[in-house]
């Protein structure tokens, strides 16, 4: 079974919900930030015709059932401030990868780590999958914290695993459980 569309997911601050071609002008302003992009398997976007090519394989990941794109929504005024990818899907294994972005104006407020608690909860608890895998390059030291803040288990290194904008790279592998979770939430 393909992976099912995802409905709009509610936070204190954050509504995360599928993307929409409404949403590249305030993905542009996102994607367009070189130190936004720094780190991710794409190059800045220059123009909002580089948004429409994004989207439209974001739509295809969506078409083939691997994945879900979802933005973050700022609820307070309905802007775009994010992204949160569901992707690599696997039924039989009842595992799905993560990615996120966050517009720099955003950073060090906490809104990432809500949004990847809120996906989290619903990939847990209403798709009921066993396991998340997120991949981050160590350099990204915001990024390798977040995931431990929200949860994940640093699982290992895979050393010069993908060549990015002519460079090849380290990869540190985390993993989150249903089981880790479940126990996390018993604890709160």
């Amino acid at each position: 079974m393909p992976f099912r569309a995802i409905t709009p997911i509610a936070t204190p601050r954050l509504t995360l919900r599928p993307v929409a071609a409404a949403d590249l002008e305030d993905l542009l302003e996102i994607n367009g930030d070189p130190e936004v992009t720094r780190f991710l398997p794409y190059s800045t976007w220059q123009s909002v015709d580089d948004g429409a090519a994004w989207l439209a394989r974001m739509e295809a990941l969506a078409a083939t059932g691997t994945g879900r794109q979802l933005v973050l929504v700022r609820n307070a005024d309905t802007k775009v401030v994010g992204t949160l990818l569901l992707f690599r899907y696997d039924e039989g294994s009842g595992r799905i990868e993560l990615g996120y972005v966050l517009g720099r104006s955003h950073w060090g407020q906490g809104l990432m780590r809500e949004a990847i608690g809120a996906a989290c909860a619903h990939a847990f608890g209403a798709l009921k999958l066993r396991r998340i895998e997120a991949e981050v390059n160590p350099a990204n030291v915001a990024s390798n914290q977040l995931l431990l803040g929200a949860g994940f288990v640093l699982e290992g290194t895979l050393r010069k695993r993908w060549v990015d904008k002519g460079t090849a790279y380290d990869t540190n592998i985390y993993g989150y459980l249903a089981d880790d979770w479940r126990s996390r939430a018993d604890r709160r």
